[in-house]
């Protein structure tokens, strides 16, 4: 959940790149977020590991293709922990101390226990039970807009769908849920201008799970959040510490957002650039399990995977990478490698599964996969059930993502269903 990945540009001058004798191009950060896939692809012909510079000056190693990319999502010499990077040699956010106790930060032993923990609440039984939940947010968010005629598809429907799933999941009562929204965007995508609102939101919702944890602790509740309070204050071999419990209720959060509201966002704009196949999945809403899995290889939610420490000197893709550097694998370069993937550029729902990394591998595969997995194949399906007009409401070049290249998310996406509506924004 760092942002460490915003490293990603280059030095005057390129990249030393493998040493095979030859220095790959250096890579564009603004190309990155402006035209990822074709940066991408010149990275992958360039060289397999990139050696990066981000905007704040520090160093990284890029990843790019599949097969490298998927062994250092498995690699137990990568560390996820920050204390095993070179010291000044990462600048990621700075969270409390309460908040960065996640999983996105720990390697085994603790990574094991603490996510043996939460992870009763993402098995395949819990999540089929929250289908119905899940049918019925997504069926009032479309209530709601149904009579406007358009809608910003991000703010109206693709967020507050998660947001709401999760709340409910963790037991936030609808009067005390926050704009967990603005939070979240914050640390997605930093201003680098105004450093202090990043700060901000972290501490506004590290009081708002102290208060939640207090709330729960004084009047426990059916939900995951008290489960975890429960076993934290039960102890045993695998008590939560107070920092632990606060994390996970924050990850479980900010991850369960994240995902999955660009990851429907990223999928409606693919089904509008493709009619065909959006007519095909409206026809035929049995497709759409299948079709989620190319969406979310097609353009990945997440572009670049949590950071990784090397242990020691370690070697990827031929390239010698000392121990405690910053490594990035970029997700969303290993899900167009052609050589995984044949005609990787093209949308293709009928395409054979072929493994896509956008939920990761390995220890830190994504706990809340069936859970996003679901929600988006229900969001599309009611979103194409209920508007058969559905089209762009602003020409297709005037849409814009965050300008981050760890997340792949749109900043809003205007649609309209009914054509007297189409200027409405």
């Amino acid at each position: 959940m760092q942002n460490t990945a915003e490293s990603g540009s280059t030095p005057p001058g390129g990249a030393q790149g493998p040493d095979h004798g030859g220095c790959p191009a250096a890579a564009d950060t603004a190309a990155l977020i402006a035209d990822p896939y074709a940066e991408y692809t010149r990275l992958r012909q360039a060289g397999p590991v990139h050696r990066i510079t981000g905007s704040d000056g520090r160093p990284a190693w890029l990843v790019t293709r599949y097969d490298d990319v998927r062994q250092a999502l498995a690699d137990p010499r990568l560390s996820l922990d920050k204390k095993n990077g070179v010291a000044g040699n990462y600048s990621g956010l700075q969270l409390p101390p309460a908040l960065d106790a996640n999983l996105g930060n720990m390697d085994p032993p603790d990574h094991t226990r603490v996510r043996s923990l939460v992870a009763k609440a993402f098995t395949p039984r819990r999540i089929e039970q929250l289908r119905g939940p899940v049918q019925q947010v997504a069926d009032d968010l479309l209530d709601a807009i149904a009579d406007e005629g358009h809608a910003d598809l991000i703010a109206s429907y693709a967020a507050p769908l998660p947001i709401t799933v999760i709340c409910d999941l963790l037991g936030i009562p609808a009067r005390n849920r926050p704009d967990f929204r603005a939070w979240t965007d914050a640390l997605i995508a930093p201003d680098p201008a105004r450093p202090e609102a990043a700060r901000a939101a972290a501490g506004n919702m590290l009081r708002f799970y102290t208060d939640l944890i207090a709330a729960k602790r004084a009047d426990p509740g059916d939900d995951l959040l008290s489960d975890l309070v429960r076993v934290r204050e039960e102890g045993g071999d695998d008590r939560l510490s107070e920092d632990e419990l606060t994390s996970l209720a924050f990850i479980i959060h900010f991850g369960g957002y994240e995902n999955v509201v660009h990851l429907i966002g990223n999928a409606v704009v693919a089904l509008l650039d493709h009619p065909d196949i959006l007519k095909e999945l409206r026809s035929n809403p049995a497709k759409l399990p299948a079709a989620v899995e190319e969406f979310a290889r097609y353009d990945a939610p997440a572009s670049l995977a949590v950071r990784r420490f090397p242990l020691e000197d370690v070697e990827i893709g031929g390239v010698a990478v000392p121990a405690g550097e910053t490594v990035l694998l970029s997700l969303a370069s290993a899900n167009r490698d052609p050589e995984q993937f044949p005609d990787p550029d093209r949308l293709d729902p009928h395409r054979v599964p072929s493994g896509h990394l956008s939920l990761g591998h390995g220890l830190h595969y994504c706990l809340g996969a069936p859970l996003a997995r679901m929600e988006t194949e229900i969001a599309l399906a009611a979103l194409l059930g209920r508007f058969p007009g559905l089209s762009l409401a602003v020409p297709r070049d005037e849409l814009r993502h965050r300008p981050s290249i760890r997340a792949r998310g749109l900043i809003s996406l205007p649609v309209f269903w009914h054509p007297e509506k189409r200027t409405g924004f």
